[in-house]
């Protein structure tokens, strides 16, 4: 993706955002210099990535097969696995119309997905085999808004504003916006998107930055090389 896509993705995120009624914390509207001069007490916002991920999964078609979030907050996995601690984690997602987010599944994490406002948001489901693994010819039972579900292989749950499903390790899903674009909230365990992000093919979960401009501000992506 060129860096003047991705700054032009942020300004139209956050203007989805503030027109749905949410406003995004402070250290957002940092710039990479001044991101710079907070680092050694933004230790944590670095270390647990929260911030700005726009991906395009390394295809190179973003309005296609993408995804937009903002990472508010994030727990550590050591307290997830004491048990006791921040164990939890919160995010913004936009599910563009038909921009397909490819079907993966965690190890770990559990999370519940919202529609927040906008359109609908198409959620397809199908189970694991004995070792996690996709299984096309099973179907899940999951919870929205409280309420067992079953679904079958490839069943699809359509879910209006104020909707939500949870989802737990082992179940495969993809989704997209129906109709239009969808502002989404994801409330999970403690999120780590660097080894937890399992796909049914082979894909990669960032995407490729061509430096045609400056970053408006920088992506969890991006803490490692410019916050060195």
């Amino acid at each position: 993706m060129k860096r003047s896509d991705i700054n032009r993705i942020m300004a139209e995120a956050d203007e989805l955002i503030r027109r749905h009624g949410f406003a995004l914390p402070p250290f957002a509207y940092w710039t990479p210099e001044a991101f710079k001069s907070k680092a050694s007490d933004a230790g944590h916002i670095v270390d647990a990535r929260c911030g700005w991920d726009i991906t395009d999964f390394g295809a190179g078609k973003f309005d296609e097969l993408g995804l937009f979030l903002f990472t508010l907050r994030n727990g550590r996995l050591a307290d997830l696995t004491a048990g006791r601690g921040m164990c939890y984690a919160e995010k913004l997602l936009i599910s563009r119309r038909d921009q397909v987010t490819p079907m993966h599944t965690h190890s770990i994490k559990a999370e519940d997905i919202i529609n927040r406002g906008g359109a609908r948001l198409v959620v397809e489901l199908f189970g694991s085999d004995d070792n996690d693994g996709f299984a096309p010819d099973r179907g899940v039972t999951v919870m929205c808004d409280g309420v067992s579900r079953d679904v079958e292989p490839g069943g699809k749950l359509s879910l209006a504003p104020g909707q939500s499903v949870t989802l737990m390790p082992g179940d495969w899903h993809a989704f997209w916006g129906e109709g239009g674009d969808v502002l989404v909230g994801e409330v999970s365990t403690v999120n780590d998107d660097e080894t937890d992000n399992v796909f049914r093919d082979p894909i990669g979960r960032f995407a490729n930055i061509e430096e045609n401009e400056a970053p408006t501000h920088l992506l969890v992506s991006d803490y490692g090389t410019w916050l060195t």
